[in-house]
């Protein structure tokens, strides 16, 4: 329940403090009568959560702002010196005020005497996991909401494994910050005084030596460069960082019949050209779709581009969207296949996929002699488990992917990739092109020689103060349904990952396996305001899946009517 009195207290505490000025200030006398905006932007503080701070832009102790910056930096700071760190980067996509939230960042850590890296321009998240690393930093920030609505914006930390802080971290920061009261003014050394004083450079020298690295993890040298000028591709960066770093690689890797979507090209934290930045989604592509003049394969990239979309040329000479469980299997069949052909599968392989990801990777591994192993949700999950078996020598990393269209060979950077993911996708392409086929083909292929399989997510939007406490009433209802029941097919096994399953960490998942090799997956959105339902079915055909998946879809969407 929400306390209205508290809400406007805050609200009022935020008009008199000193510390709130400029476009914060104006923005909350403009909603002085407005009991439900002061409502939505105060009833609580913007929760540090998994992947660090996420939300809509604005005034008020529920946005993302330069207070909640500013606080969340100097918690970070007081975790970086308890923990004996002395260095951290920082990169930005190119999101709205997101340069300005970076640049708040750097002068909080530099007042703080740490020593801080940050590009000079936009880059993708990626490459702020790499700088980390070769900077032996403590610890990474990027200010992105990834593939969010414009109006959001975020925080995220990593660690000094260039991977996403994981659970134990989030938990000691989180109370270094709450330690502090947002409106307090938190020490700040202004940009050109950390630059003489020798406290803050640019990362700008780490640009080269990321790309080489990309480029060293093309499986079949030989077939790319030779033929790499024979693929046509179509490139779309959706106003984001992937422009230059993807056009790049790729040129000088030879993939020279390269074409950008003009209108998309170039940085707009506005994003006008589409709903929303997202990859994932078919909208993504129409302005693509519309440009497009036969090229084999059609690419997009979201605004800090760590995961990428594929459309690929049909026989029949129209586009098919491959979903991000279909470019994950892909790539995992061609990049086994390419290692064995030449000779560099290597000693104990294993691919990482997170617990919500296709089961054909399970499949294409275990045919393959190749060890699969599952992670939970979020590819800091598969980041941790690459630093695992860096240290113990147990597995040989080979690929990582998620369903949301995220990607990752190589153990230089630990988190998706769209740079990687585009010269591993384009090689790949070539591959089949050299053989006639398109990557649609090559899809049916993998289907006839594996089955036919299919997965669906369902994303529920619960806005508003009361949409946590709505998400938590949904978990407990399919935790309470152990008897689950979707058409004919009673749940054969049931995981609750809440109890800790196959030692994993404890997480708030609920997955639900039929008898018939379809499953679903119940989990609230570790960074939007949503509950997301995954589902996965297998068939003789195509149709089959699909329609057992209709089933499913259909059975959640009543149970959600009923309940909302």
């Amino acid at each position: 329940m929400i306390d209205g009195a508290i809400t406007k207290s805050e609200y009022a505490r935020w008009l008199a403090s000193g510390t709130v000025d400029g476009p914060l200030r104006e923005e909350l006398l403009a909603i002085a009568n407005d009991e439900p905006a002061i409502t939505d932007r105060f009833w609580r503080q913007l929760f540090f959560g998994t992947g660090g701070l996420r939300g809509i832009m604005g005034a008020g102790t529920n946005r993302i702002n330069d207070l909640t910056v500013r606080r969340a930096t100097q918690g970070l700071a007081d975790h970086i010196k308890e923990n004996g760190g002395a260095a951290a980067c920082i990169a930005y996509d190119t999101r709205n005020m997101s340069q300005g939230f970076a640049i708040a960042a750097a002068e909080t850590l530099c007042a703080n005497e740490i020593q801080t890296y940050m590009f000079t321009g936009a880059r993708p998240t990626p490459m702020l996991s790499f700088a980390v690393r070769e900077k032996r930093s403590f610890a990474g920030i990027v200010i992105t909401a990834s593939h969010n609505p414009r109006e959001h914006n975020g925080y995220k930390v990593y660690g000094a494994d260039g991977g996403q802080i994981t659970d134990k971290a989030v938990r000691e920061i989180s109370s270094c910050i709450n330690s502090y009261d947002i409106l307090s003014n938190m020490p700040r050394l202004p940009i050109s005084t950390a630059c003489k004083r020798e406290l803050l450079f640019d990362l700008d020298s780490v640009d080269t030596l990321y790309y080489n690295r990309v480029k060293s993890l093309i499986v079949n040298k030989e077939l790319v460069e030779e033929n790499a000028g024979k693929l046509s591709i179509l490139y779309t960066p959706l106003h984001g960082t992937g422009n230059l770093p993807v056009r790049r690689v790729l040129a000088e890797l030879g993939f020279t019949d390269l074409s950008v979507v003009a209108e998309q090209e170039l940085p707009d934290g506005n994003f006008p050209t589409i709903p929303r930045p997202n990859p994932e989604e078919p909208s993504a592509f129409a302005l693509a779709l519309e440009r497009a003049e036969g090229q084999d394969i059609i690419l997009a990239t979201d605004p800090d581009c760590d995961r990428i979309g594929v459309l690929a040329l049909t026989s029949g000479g129209k586009y098919a969207a491959l979903s991000g469980n279909q470019i994950g299997a892909l790539l995992c069949e061609y990049i086994i296949a390419a290692k064995k052909e030449i000779g560099t599968l290597g000693n104990n392989p294993a691919v990482i996929k997170t617990i919500v990801t296709t089961e054909l990777a399970r499949k294409i591994c275990n045919q393959n002699g190749v060890k699969l192993v599952d992670v939970l949700t979020g590819f800091k999950y598969i980041g941790e488990k690459i630093g695992e078996w860096e240290r113990s020598g147990k597995r040989s990393f080979l690929f990582g992917f998620e369903e949301s269209c995220g990607y990752l060979a190589g153990d230089f950077v630990r988190d998706k990739d769209a740079v990687i993911a585009a010269a591993l996708v384009c090689e790949m392409a070539l591959h089949y092109k050299l053989k006639g086929l398109t990557l649609h083909d090559a899809l049916e292929r993998l289907f006839a020689k594996y089955g036919h399989w299919d997965e669906r997510l369902i994303s529920v939007a619960i806005d508003g103060a009361d949409g946590m406490e709505k998400m938590g009433e949904i978990m407990k209802m399919y935790r309470t349904n152990h008897s689950m029941m979707l058409g004919r097919k009673k749940a054969a096994v049931v995981e609750d990952y809440l109890c800790g399953i196959r030692g994993l960490p404890k997480s708030d998942v609920i997955r639900f396996m039929f008898g018939d090799s379809s499953w679903l997956a119940v989990r609230p959105s570790g960074t939007e305001p949503k509950i997301k339902f995954y589902m996965g079915a297998t068939g003789s055909s195509l149709a089959s899946a699909k329609s057992r998946l209709d089933e499913i879809d259909g059975i959640v969407q009543k149970l959600q009517c009923e309940f909302l």
